[in-house]
Protein backbone atom coordinates (compact mmCIF):
# COMPACT_ATOMS: atom_id res chain seq x y z
CA UNK A 1 0.00 0.00 0.00
CA UNK A 2 1.45 3.28 -1.08
CA UNK A 3 1.98 6.47 1.45
CA UNK A 4 -0.48 8.79 1.69
CA UNK A 5 1.28 12.75 1.35
CA UNK A 6 0.00 15.85 3.20
CA UNK A 7 1.27 18.97 4.15
CA UNK A 8 -0.41 18.70 7.35
CA UNK A 9 -2.38 15.48 8.99
CA UNK A 10 -4.67 16.23 12.26
CA UNK A 11 -6.17 13.71 14.83
CA UNK A 12 -9.58 13.86 16.20
CA UNK A 13 -12.64 15.47 14.34
CA UNK A 14 -13.53 17.71 17.36
CA UNK A 15 -14.09 21.08 18.21
CA UNK A 16 -10.36 21.85 17.97
CA UNK A 17 -9.67 19.50 14.93
CA UNK A 18 -12.43 21.01 12.73
CA UNK A 19 -11.32 24.37 13.01
CA UNK A 20 -7.66 23.08 12.20
CA UNK A 21 -8.88 21.74 9.08
CA UNK A 22 -10.65 24.96 7.93
CA UNK A 23 -7.94 27.13 8.79
CA UNK A 24 -5.27 24.98 7.30
CA UNK A 25 -7.06 24.46 4.33
CA UNK A 26 -7.96 28.09 3.83
CA UNK A 27 -4.55 28.78 3.67
CA UNK A 28 -4.15 26.68 0.76
CA UNK A 29 -2.20 23.64 2.70
CA UNK A 30 -3.31 19.52 1.88
CA UNK A 31 -5.10 18.49 5.14
CA UNK A 32 -6.65 14.94 6.08
CA UNK A 33 -8.03 14.74 9.20
CA UNK A 34 -8.25 10.87 10.95
CA UNK A 35 -11.04 10.32 13.29
CA UNK A 36 -11.99 7.16 15.14
CA UNK A 37 -15.38 7.53 14.96
CA UNK A 38 -18.21 7.03 12.41
CA UNK A 39 -18.65 10.82 12.25
CA UNK A 40 -17.67 14.47 13.85
CA UNK A 41 -17.96 16.16 16.86
CA UNK A 42 -15.60 14.70 19.56
CA UNK A 43 -16.60 14.76 22.60
CA UNK A 44 -20.40 15.18 21.56
CA UNK A 45 -20.17 12.24 19.18
CA UNK A 46 -18.78 10.11 21.94
CA UNK A 47 -20.30 11.21 24.88
CA UNK A 48 -23.90 10.78 24.08
CA UNK A 49 -24.98 9.32 27.56
CA UNK A 50 -28.75 10.12 29.23
CA UNK A 51 -28.22 13.63 30.25
CA UNK A 52 -25.19 14.83 28.68
CA UNK A 53 -25.69 18.68 28.39
CA UNK A 54 -23.01 21.63 27.74
CA UNK A 55 -21.94 23.71 30.66
CA UNK A 56 -20.79 26.75 29.08
CA UNK A 57 -23.07 28.55 27.87
CA UNK A 58 -24.26 28.37 24.32
CA UNK A 59 -23.26 31.92 23.19
CA UNK A 60 -19.93 31.49 23.66
CA UNK A 61 -19.40 27.81 22.95
CA UNK A 62 -19.10 28.33 19.40
CA UNK A 63 -16.93 29.09 16.94
CA UNK A 64 -15.63 32.47 16.18
CA UNK A 65 -14.49 32.53 12.36
CA UNK A 66 -17.83 33.60 10.61
CA UNK A 67 -20.44 36.16 11.53
CA UNK A 68 -22.38 35.09 8.83
CA UNK A 69 -22.82 30.97 10.69
CA UNK A 70 -23.30 32.51 13.75
CA UNK A 71 -26.23 34.27 12.13
CA UNK A 72 -27.40 31.60 10.60
CA UNK A 73 -27.57 29.25 13.83
CA UNK A 74 -29.68 29.83 16.73
CA UNK A 75 -29.55 28.04 20.07
CA UNK A 76 -33.07 27.13 21.85
CA UNK A 77 -31.51 27.07 24.98
CA UNK A 78 -29.02 28.31 27.28
CA UNK A 79 -26.71 25.23 28.13
CA UNK A 80 -27.73 23.03 25.01
CA UNK A 81 -27.81 19.38 25.12
CA UNK A 82 -25.51 16.68 23.47
CA UNK A 83 -27.79 16.30 20.37
CA UNK A 84 -27.83 20.07 19.79
CA UNK A 85 -24.10 20.60 20.21
CA UNK A 86 -23.63 17.47 17.82
CA UNK A 87 -26.18 19.41 15.39
CA UNK A 88 -24.14 22.44 15.62
CA UNK A 89 -21.05 20.93 14.52
CA UNK A 90 -22.33 18.96 12.02
CA UNK A 91 -24.00 22.15 10.43
CA UNK A 92 -20.61 24.00 10.52
CA UNK A 93 -19.17 21.10 8.50
CA UNK A 94 -21.61 20.88 6.58
CA UNK A 95 -21.54 24.79 5.33
CA UNK A 96 -18.19 24.89 5.41
CA UNK A 97 -17.74 21.55 3.21
CA UNK A 98 -15.04 20.39 5.47
CA UNK A 99 -16.16 16.21 5.74
CA UNK A 100 -14.64 15.58 2.43
CA UNK A 101 -11.16 15.80 4.10
CA UNK A 102 -12.26 13.37 6.91
CA UNK A 103 -11.25 9.78 7.35
CA UNK A 104 -13.44 8.09 9.79
CA UNK A 105 -13.30 4.94 11.48
CA UNK A 106 -9.66 5.31 11.51
CA UNK A 107 -7.35 5.19 14.49
CA UNK A 108 -4.00 6.59 14.54
CA UNK A 109 -1.54 3.73 15.98
CA UNK A 110 2.02 5.48 15.50
CA UNK A 111 3.93 8.40 14.48
CA UNK A 112 7.52 8.31 14.45
CA UNK A 113 9.49 11.58 12.70
CA UNK A 114 11.86 10.95 10.29
CA UNK A 115 15.29 13.31 11.19
CA UNK A 116 16.39 12.96 6.90
CA UNK A 117 13.17 14.00 5.69
CA UNK A 118 12.07 15.93 8.40
CA UNK A 119 8.34 14.41 8.14
CA UNK A 120 6.61 12.40 10.07
CA UNK A 121 5.41 8.83 9.48
CA UNK A 122 1.90 7.74 10.42
CA UNK A 123 0.43 4.21 10.61
CA UNK A 124 -3.33 3.34 11.48
CA UNK A 125 -5.52 0.67 12.32
CA UNK A 126 -6.78 0.35 8.85
CA UNK A 127 -3.55 -0.41 7.80
CA UNK A 128 -2.61 3.09 5.72
CA UNK A 129 0.52 5.08 5.82
CA UNK A 130 0.16 8.59 5.90
CA UNK A 131 3.69 11.06 5.47
CA UNK A 132 3.13 15.13 6.25
CA UNK A 133 5.47 17.76 7.49
CA UNK A 134 2.96 18.79 10.14
CA UNK A 135 1.27 16.53 12.51
CA UNK A 136 -1.51 18.20 14.88
CA UNK A 137 -3.22 16.29 17.71
CA UNK A 138 -6.82 17.98 18.22
CA UNK A 139 -7.62 14.34 20.24
CA UNK A 140 -9.29 16.31 22.95
CA UNK A 141 -8.33 16.66 26.92
CA UNK A 142 -11.34 14.11 28.13
CA UNK A 143 -10.79 11.34 25.01
CA UNK A 144 -8.93 8.19 26.60
CA UNK A 145 -11.60 6.64 29.06
CA UNK A 146 -10.45 5.06 31.70
CA UNK A 147 -12.54 2.15 33.67
CA UNK A 148 -12.04 0.33 37.16
CA UNK A 149 -11.39 -3.38 36.66
CA UNK A 150 -13.67 -5.47 39.51
CA UNK A 151 -13.46 -8.91 40.14
CA UNK A 152 -15.90 -11.16 38.43
CA UNK A 153 -17.26 -8.59 36.08
CA UNK A 154 -16.39 -10.83 32.69
CA UNK A 155 -19.28 -12.96 34.49
CA UNK A 156 -21.57 -10.48 34.58
CA UNK A 157 -24.36 -11.35 32.05
CA UNK A 158 -26.12 -8.00 31.92
CA UNK A 159 -25.12 -5.17 29.90
CA UNK A 160 -22.00 -2.26 30.41
CA UNK A 161 -21.36 0.68 29.36
CA UNK A 162 -18.49 3.55 30.00
CA UNK A 163 -20.00 6.63 29.30
CA UNK A 164 -17.53 7.89 26.89
CA UNK A 165 -18.16 4.90 24.60
CA UNK A 166 -22.24 5.23 24.74
CA UNK A 167 -24.33 3.38 21.70
CA UNK A 168 -25.34 6.11 19.48
CA UNK A 169 -28.47 3.27 19.25
CA UNK A 170 -28.89 4.15 23.00
CA UNK A 171 -29.76 1.98 25.79
CA UNK A 172 -32.90 0.92 26.91
CA UNK A 173 -33.28 1.43 30.75
CA UNK A 174 -37.04 1.86 31.05
CA UNK A 175 -37.69 -0.67 34.08
CA UNK A 176 -34.33 -1.76 35.14
CA UNK A 177 -32.24 -2.03 38.04
CA UNK A 178 -29.11 0.08 36.91
CA UNK A 179 -26.05 0.83 38.50
CA UNK A 180 -23.77 3.85 38.02
CA UNK A 181 -20.04 3.74 38.85
CA UNK A 182 -18.98 7.63 39.47
CA UNK A 183 -20.39 10.60 40.44
CA UNK A 184 -18.71 12.86 38.75
CA UNK A 185 -19.80 15.86 36.33
CA UNK A 186 -20.80 13.40 33.56
CA UNK A 187 -22.19 11.09 36.77
CA UNK A 188 -23.92 13.69 38.31
CA UNK A 189 -25.73 14.22 34.72
CA UNK A 190 -26.28 10.19 34.37
CA UNK A 191 -27.79 9.84 37.86
CA UNK A 192 -30.19 12.95 37.47
CA UNK A 193 -31.76 12.16 34.35
CA UNK A 194 -32.55 8.13 34.56
CA UNK A 195 -33.67 8.11 38.42
CA UNK A 196 -37.20 8.75 37.45
CA UNK A 197 -36.67 6.01 34.37
CA UNK A 198 -35.38 3.36 36.17
CA UNK A 199 -36.73 0.73 38.63
CA UNK A 200 -34.17 0.85 41.37
CA UNK A 201 -30.65 2.93 40.51
CA UNK A 202 -27.94 2.54 42.84
CA UNK A 203 -25.44 4.82 42.45
CA UNK A 204 -21.43 4.05 43.66
CA UNK A 205 -19.67 6.83 45.26
CA UNK A 206 -15.94 7.31 45.76
CA UNK A 207 -15.90 11.10 45.87
CA UNK A 208 -18.89 13.51 46.65
CA UNK A 209 -18.72 16.68 44.22
CA UNK A 210 -19.50 20.07 45.37
CA UNK A 211 -22.37 21.49 42.60
CA UNK A 212 -23.86 24.79 41.23
CA UNK A 213 -27.85 24.61 40.23
CA UNK A 214 -28.26 25.33 36.40
CA UNK A 215 -30.44 27.95 35.90
CA UNK A 216 -31.27 26.77 31.62
CA UNK A 217 -34.39 28.81 30.20
CA UNK A 218 -35.07 28.56 26.97
CA UNK A 219 -34.04 31.27 24.42
CA UNK A 220 -36.12 33.91 22.60
CA UNK A 221 -35.73 35.23 19.66
CA UNK A 222 -34.79 38.17 21.55
CA UNK A 223 -32.03 36.57 23.72
CA UNK A 224 -30.52 35.38 20.35
CA UNK A 225 -30.44 38.49 18.62
CA UNK A 226 -29.01 40.45 21.30
CA UNK A 227 -26.12 37.98 21.16
CA UNK A 228 -25.83 37.88 17.93
CA UNK A 229 -25.52 41.43 17.53
CA UNK A 230 -22.64 40.97 20.54
CA UNK A 231 -21.02 38.71 18.01
CA UNK A 232 -17.63 41.03 17.66
CA UNK A 233 -17.64 42.07 21.23
CA UNK A 234 -17.71 38.72 22.79
CA UNK A 235 -15.16 37.24 20.49
CA UNK A 236 -12.65 39.51 21.79
CA UNK A 237 -13.72 39.58 25.54
CA UNK A 238 -13.97 35.81 25.94
CA UNK A 239 -10.15 35.89 24.67
CA UNK A 240 -9.24 38.78 27.40
CA UNK A 241 -11.14 36.67 30.85
CA UNK A 242 -9.91 34.56 33.40
CA UNK A 243 -11.13 30.82 32.08
CA UNK A 244 -12.45 32.89 28.53
CA UNK A 245 -16.42 33.40 29.21
CA UNK A 246 -17.77 36.29 28.75
CA UNK A 247 -17.39 36.93 32.21
CA UNK A 248 -14.46 37.53 34.52
CA UNK A 249 -13.15 37.41 38.14
CA UNK A 250 -14.94 40.07 40.88
CA UNK A 251 -12.48 42.86 40.60
CA UNK A 252 -12.97 43.63 44.23
CA UNK A 253 -10.50 41.64 47.21
CA UNK A 254 -12.46 39.34 49.56
CA UNK A 255 -10.62 41.09 52.39
CA UNK A 256 -12.02 44.36 51.47
CA UNK A 257 -15.60 43.18 51.92
CA UNK A 258 -17.57 42.87 55.26
CA UNK A 259 -18.64 39.41 56.55
CA UNK A 260 -22.38 40.69 55.17
CA UNK A 261 -21.10 41.66 51.87
CA UNK A 262 -19.49 38.52 51.06
CA UNK A 263 -21.82 37.07 51.39
CA UNK A 264 -24.21 39.23 49.60
CA UNK A 265 -21.37 39.20 46.89
CA UNK A 266 -22.29 34.77 46.91
CA UNK A 267 -25.47 34.92 46.73
CA UNK A 268 -26.15 37.28 43.58
CA UNK A 269 -23.41 34.60 41.87
CA UNK A 270 -25.05 31.78 42.62
CA UNK A 271 -28.51 32.80 41.81
CA UNK A 272 -27.00 33.30 38.18
CA UNK A 273 -26.51 29.28 38.05
CA UNK A 274 -23.32 28.75 35.62
CA UNK A 275 -19.97 28.19 36.63
CA UNK A 276 -19.14 32.03 37.07
CA UNK A 277 -19.90 30.93 41.22
CA UNK A 278 -16.64 29.10 40.46
CA UNK A 279 -14.55 30.48 38.26
CA UNK A 280 -15.45 33.92 37.89
CA UNK A 281 -15.81 35.03 40.93
CA UNK A 282 -13.47 35.30 43.98
CA UNK A 283 -9.49 34.63 43.06
CA UNK A 284 -8.78 34.01 46.30
CA UNK A 285 -10.77 30.81 46.66
CA UNK A 286 -8.34 28.93 44.83
CA UNK A 287 -4.83 30.23 47.24
CA UNK A 288 -6.66 31.26 50.75
CA UNK A 289 -7.78 28.47 53.00
CA UNK A 290 -9.57 30.58 54.66
CA UNK A 291 -11.62 32.27 52.36
CA UNK A 292 -12.10 28.86 50.47
CA UNK A 293 -13.58 27.46 54.12
CA UNK A 294 -15.98 30.06 53.55
CA UNK A 295 -17.13 29.38 50.21
CA UNK A 296 -17.28 25.99 50.62
CA UNK A 297 -19.22 25.96 53.60
CA UNK A 298 -21.37 28.01 51.87
CA UNK A 299 -22.22 25.91 49.20
CA UNK A 300 -22.54 23.36 51.55
CA UNK A 301 -25.00 24.42 53.74
CA UNK A 302 -27.63 24.74 49.82
CA UNK A 303 -26.96 21.67 49.54
CA UNK A 304 -27.75 19.83 52.72
CA UNK A 305 -31.01 21.99 52.16
CA UNK A 306 -31.94 19.98 49.63
CA UNK A 307 -31.42 16.37 51.33
CA UNK A 308 -34.18 14.44 53.20
CA UNK A 309 -32.08 11.64 54.90
CA UNK A 310 -29.04 13.11 57.32
CA UNK A 311 -27.24 9.86 56.51
CA UNK A 312 -27.74 10.37 52.68
CA UNK A 313 -26.69 14.07 53.04
CA UNK A 314 -23.54 13.00 55.03
CA UNK A 315 -22.21 10.83 52.18
CA UNK A 316 -22.93 14.10 49.07
CA UNK A 317 -21.29 16.79 51.11
CA UNK A 318 -17.72 17.32 50.28
CA UNK A 319 -15.70 17.39 53.47
CA UNK A 320 -12.43 16.73 52.41
CA UNK A 321 -11.62 19.35 49.61
CA UNK A 322 -13.02 22.75 49.13
CA UNK A 323 -15.05 23.80 47.05
CA UNK A 324 -13.27 24.63 43.21
CA UNK A 325 -10.56 22.47 43.95
CA UNK A 326 -12.14 19.71 41.77
CA UNK A 327 -14.14 20.12 38.68
CA UNK A 328 -17.61 21.77 39.49
CA UNK A 329 -19.99 20.11 37.61
CA UNK A 330 -23.60 22.27 36.93
CA UNK A 331 -26.63 20.20 37.92
CA UNK A 332 -30.25 19.72 37.69
CA UNK A 333 -32.28 18.75 40.52
CA UNK A 334 -29.47 16.39 41.32
CA UNK A 335 -29.64 16.19 44.97
CA UNK A 336 -33.30 15.40 44.65
CA UNK A 337 -33.25 12.14 42.90
CA UNK A 338 -31.73 11.04 46.29
CA UNK A 339 -34.65 11.76 47.52
CA UNK A 340 -36.46 9.02 45.75
CA UNK A 341 -37.12 5.31 47.02
CA UNK A 342 -35.56 3.80 44.36
CA UNK A 343 -32.20 5.53 44.76
CA UNK A 344 -29.30 3.92 46.58
CA UNK A 345 -26.06 5.69 47.47
CA UNK A 346 -23.26 3.67 48.41
CA UNK A 347 -20.48 5.49 49.22
CA UNK A 348 -17.21 2.90 48.01
CA UNK A 349 -14.28 4.38 50.04
CA UNK A 350 -16.52 3.17 53.25
CA UNK A 351 -17.95 0.16 51.32
CA UNK A 352 -15.48 -0.67 48.06
CA UNK A 353 -17.15 -3.13 45.96
CA UNK A 354 -15.60 -6.68 46.42
CA UNK A 355 -16.76 -8.45 43.11
CA UNK A 356 -19.50 -8.44 40.67
CA UNK A 357 -21.28 -11.93 39.90
CA UNK A 358 -23.49 -12.73 36.72
CA UNK A 359 -26.25 -10.84 37.85
CA UNK A 360 -25.09 -8.19 41.01
CA UNK A 361 -22.46 -6.13 42.50
CA UNK A 362 -21.06 -7.21 45.57
CA UNK A 363 -20.10 -5.11 48.88
CA UNK A 364 -17.84 -5.59 51.66
CA UNK A 365 -20.29 -5.32 54.37
CA UNK A 366 -22.11 -8.16 52.40
CA UNK A 367 -24.67 -6.83 51.11
CA UNK A 368 -25.77 -8.13 47.16
CA UNK A 369 -27.38 -5.43 45.08
CA UNK A 370 -29.05 -6.68 42.03
CA UNK A 371 -28.25 -5.04 38.50
CA UNK A 372 -29.12 -5.89 34.82
CA UNK A 373 -26.76 -2.88 33.86
CA UNK A 374 -23.78 -0.63 35.09
CA UNK A 375 -22.91 2.01 33.61
CA UNK A 376 -19.33 3.33 34.37
CA UNK A 377 -18.88 7.68 34.97
CA UNK A 378 -15.25 7.20 35.73
CA UNK A 379 -13.66 9.87 34.10
CA UNK A 380 -10.52 9.88 31.61
CA UNK A 381 -6.62 9.93 31.80
CA UNK A 382 -7.04 13.55 30.94
CA UNK A 383 -4.99 15.72 28.83
CA UNK A 384 -2.13 12.99 28.58
CA UNK A 385 -4.01 10.49 27.21
CA UNK A 386 -5.33 11.41 23.69
CA UNK A 387 -1.52 11.35 23.16
CA UNK A 388 0.16 8.33 25.18
CA UNK A 389 -2.01 6.08 23.52
CA UNK A 390 -0.52 6.22 20.57
CA UNK A 391 3.50 5.33 19.80
CA UNK A 392 4.68 8.77 19.08
CA UNK A 393 8.28 9.08 18.71
CA UNK A 394 10.28 12.19 18.31
CA UNK A 395 13.97 12.77 17.50
CA UNK A 396 16.33 9.42 18.46
CA UNK A 397 13.17 7.50 18.69
CA UNK A 398 12.26 9.10 22.03
CA UNK A 399 8.80 8.42 23.27
CA UNK A 400 6.10 10.68 24.59
CA UNK A 401 4.72 7.93 26.78
CA UNK A 402 8.06 6.86 28.40
CA UNK A 403 8.83 10.80 28.57
CA UNK A 404 5.00 11.51 30.23
CA UNK A 405 5.66 8.46 32.79
CA UNK A 406 8.28 10.23 34.36
CA UNK A 407 7.29 13.49 33.89
CA UNK A 408 4.72 15.67 31.99
CA UNK A 409 6.46 18.44 29.87
CA UNK A 410 4.99 20.82 27.39
CA UNK A 411 5.79 24.43 25.72
CA UNK A 412 2.51 26.06 26.23
CA UNK A 413 0.80 23.05 25.60
CA UNK A 414 1.43 23.60 22.21
CA UNK A 415 4.66 21.95 21.37
CA UNK A 416 7.21 19.42 23.00
CA UNK A 417 10.79 19.33 23.28
CA UNK A 418 11.80 16.78 21.08
CA UNK A 419 9.69 16.27 18.84
CA UNK A 420 9.32 18.76 15.86
CA UNK A 421 7.03 19.90 13.89
CA UNK A 422 4.29 18.22 16.22
CA UNK A 423 1.91 20.45 17.96
CA UNK A 424 -0.81 19.80 20.16
CA UNK A 425 -4.16 21.43 21.39
CA UNK A 426 -5.88 20.12 24.65
CA UNK A 427 -2.56 19.38 26.05
CA UNK A 428 -0.76 19.66 29.54
CA UNK A 429 -0.13 22.51 30.90
CA UNK A 430 -2.48 24.99 28.72
CA UNK A 431 -5.90 26.06 30.12
CA UNK A 432 -7.40 23.95 27.32
CA UNK A 433 -6.45 21.06 29.21
CA UNK A 434 -9.51 21.89 31.87
CA UNK A 435 -9.81 24.99 33.12
CA UNK A 436 -11.00 27.14 30.13
CA UNK A 437 -14.50 27.40 28.19
CA UNK A 438 -12.69 24.91 25.53
CA UNK A 439 -14.42 26.72 22.22
CA UNK A 440 -11.92 30.24 23.61
CA UNK A 441 -8.96 28.06 24.27
CA UNK A 442 -8.69 25.24 21.66
CA UNK A 443 -9.76 28.13 19.22
CA UNK A 444 -6.68 30.10 20.29
CA UNK A 445 -4.31 27.85 19.86
CA UNK A 446 -5.86 26.31 16.67
CA UNK A 447 -5.08 30.21 15.41
CA UNK A 448 -1.28 30.03 17.14
CA UNK A 449 -0.19 26.65 15.53
CA UNK A 450 -1.76 28.31 11.93
CA UNK A 451 0.06 31.49 12.26
CA UNK A 452 3.86 29.42 13.58
CA UNK A 453 2.94 27.42 10.12
CA UNK A 454 2.87 30.49 8.12
CA UNK A 455 6.09 31.68 9.98
CA UNK A 456 8.04 28.88 9.34
CA UNK A 457 6.28 28.80 5.36
CA UNK A 458 7.66 32.45 4.64
CA UNK A 459 11.03 31.92 6.53
CA UNK A 460 11.20 29.38 4.30
CA UNK A 461 12.40 26.85 6.89
CA UNK A 462 10.79 23.56 7.73
CA UNK A 463 11.09 22.52 10.73
CA UNK A 464 10.09 24.20 14.27
CA UNK A 465 10.75 22.64 17.63
CA UNK A 466 10.18 24.24 21.38
CA UNK A 467 14.28 24.28 22.53
CA UNK A 468 14.69 22.57 25.74
CA UNK A 469 15.49 25.99 27.47
CA UNK A 470 11.85 27.19 26.13
CA UNK A 471 10.61 24.38 27.80
CA UNK A 472 11.99 24.51 31.50
CA UNK A 473 10.90 28.12 31.28
CA UNK A 474 7.35 27.56 30.70
CA UNK A 475 7.39 24.40 32.86
CA UNK A 476 8.97 26.67 35.60
CA UNK A 477 6.59 29.25 35.00
CA UNK A 478 3.39 26.65 35.17
CA UNK A 479 4.61 25.21 38.48
CA UNK A 480 5.29 28.43 40.42
CA UNK A 481 1.67 29.54 39.61
CA UNK A 482 0.25 25.86 40.33
CA UNK A 483 1.99 25.50 43.44
CA UNK A 484 1.08 28.77 45.31
CA UNK A 485 -2.64 27.62 44.87
CA UNK A 486 -4.63 24.93 46.55
CA UNK A 487 -5.64 22.99 43.87
CA UNK A 488 -1.89 21.46 43.84
CA UNK A 489 -2.86 19.97 47.35
CA UNK A 490 -5.87 18.57 46.40
CA UNK A 491 -5.83 14.62 44.97
CA UNK A 492 -8.05 15.10 42.00
CA UNK A 493 -8.19 14.24 38.23
CA UNK A 494 -6.61 17.33 37.46
CA UNK A 495 -3.20 16.29 39.47
CA UNK A 496 -3.50 13.14 37.58
CA UNK A 497 -4.98 11.87 40.99
CA UNK A 498 -7.36 9.50 39.10
CA UNK A 499 -4.68 7.36 36.87
CA UNK A 500 -2.71 4.81 39.13
CA UNK A 501 1.35 5.99 38.56
CA UNK A 502 1.16 8.93 36.18
CA UNK A 503 3.11 11.96 37.62
CA UNK A 504 1.72 14.41 39.73
CA UNK A 505 1.36 17.97 38.15
CA UNK A 506 -1.14 20.25 37.55
CA UNK A 507 -2.50 19.37 34.11
CA UNK A 508 -3.79 22.89 33.63
CA UNK A 509 -2.27 26.16 33.76
CA UNK A 510 -3.63 28.21 36.30
CA UNK A 511 -2.67 31.74 35.10
CA UNK A 512 -5.27 32.97 33.75
CA UNK A 513 -6.43 32.39 29.62
CA UNK A 514 -5.97 36.06 29.61
CA UNK A 515 -2.63 35.83 30.46
CA UNK A 516 -1.75 32.48 28.14
CA UNK A 517 -3.06 34.41 25.10
CA UNK A 518 -0.47 37.03 26.12
CA UNK A 519 2.17 34.99 26.63
CA UNK A 520 1.35 33.03 23.01
CA UNK A 521 1.46 36.64 21.64
CA UNK A 522 5.26 37.74 23.14
CA UNK A 523 6.41 34.35 21.04
CA UNK A 524 4.76 35.65 17.52
CA UNK A 525 5.68 39.09 18.07
CA UNK A 526 9.55 38.04 18.68
CA UNK A 527 9.77 36.10 15.69
CA UNK A 528 9.31 32.70 17.89
CA UNK A 529 12.42 33.31 20.04
CA UNK A 530 12.49 30.10 21.76
CA UNK A 531 11.80 27.74 19.32
CA UNK A 532 14.48 26.27 16.56
CA UNK A 533 13.91 26.95 13.31
CA UNK A 534 15.75 24.72 10.58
Amino acid sequence: MSTLEYDAVVIGAGIAGLYQLYRLREKGYKVKVIEAGTDIGGTWYWNRYPGARVDSQSHVYQYWFSEELNNEWSWSERFPTQPEQERYLNFIVDRCDLRRDIQFETRVKSASYNEDSLRWIITTDTGETFSTQFLISCGGMLSAPVKPTYPGEEKFKGQMFHTARWPREGVNLAGKRVAVIGAGATGIQVIQTIASEVEKLTVFQRTPQYTIPMNNPKLTDADRNAFKKRFHELKEKVLGTYVGFDYDLDPRSWAELSSDEQQQALEEIWADGSLQFWVGSFFEMFVDEEVNKVISDFVRKKIRQRINDPEVARKLIPTEYGFGLHRVPLETNYYEAYNRDNVELICVKENPVEEVTESAIKTADGQVHEVDIIIFATGFDAATGALTRIDIRGRGGRSIKEEWSKEIRTTLGLQIHGYPNLFTTGAPLAPSAALCNMTTCLQQQVDWITACIEFLKSKEKSEIEASESKQDEWVAHHDEISKSTLLAKTNSWYMGSNVEGKPRRLLSYIGGVNTYHQHCRDIVENDYAGFDLR
